[in-house]
């Protein structure tokens, strides 16, 4: 596969070690990955964010997985929505449901407080941002304040994700497909 940025070759005793552990993650090196080792310290910051992100834990972990799937549908990441796959399987998530996220609004499968948020996830990554008060107020009624803002910080993250993926050619590594899923690549109709 090739990339925006050509990778660069993982060299030393670190590049060794970053392989390693993310083969040990994902079960290959994500093509990203290769392209971050031109500027370790963009790497590291990224891994950094990315590892802190994943360890909140005021939101449920089902409706963080389809913020992150509607962002990537939306913004068109394949990677990332290929990813938003493996992670929903391999963290015992509602596969089922994650599914469906390219479709949500069609799906008979979501509750409604899983359509306001992936409705949110969506409104946040448009530019500009459209999340309206009455949107929010939902949110905020039904999740609380800390998990509001566990769930917005995440989908920020998950637009910087998605978006560099998508500036740097990054496409799908078919994570998804080794854990026997089949990703939809149709987005949501407005």
């Amino acid at each position: 596969m090739t990339t925006r940025i050509p990778a660069a070759e993982m060299t030393g005793l670190y590049g060794a070690l970053v392989r390693r552990l993310a083969r040990r993650m994902t079960g290959d090196v994500p093509d990203g990955l290769g392209v971050l080792w031109h500027h370790r310290k963009v790497m590291n910051f990224s891994f950094g964010v990315g590892r802190r992100v994943n360890a909140w834990d005021r939101c449920d972990g089902n409706l963080k997985v389809f913020a992150q799937m509607a962002v990537a549908c939306l913004v068109g990441c394949e990677f990332c929505l290929d990813y938003g796959y493996f992670e929903a399987h391999n963290k015992g998530l509602d596969v089922r449901k994650a599914h469906e996220v390219p479709r949500w609004r069609d799906s008979d499968v979501f509750t409604p407080l899983e359509r306001d948020v992936m409705e949110y996830a969506e409104a946040m990554s448009q530019t500009p941002p459209t999340v309206s008060d009455e949107l929010s107020a939902r949110l905020l009624d039904a999740l609380g304040p800390a998990a509001l803002v566990e769930l917005t910080s995440f989908i920020a993250f998950a637009n910087f994700a998605t978006r560099s993926n998508i500036a740097f050619g990054v496409k799908s590594q078919e994570f998804a497909a080794s854990c026997d899923l089949t990703p939809l690549d149709v987005a949501s109709t407005s």
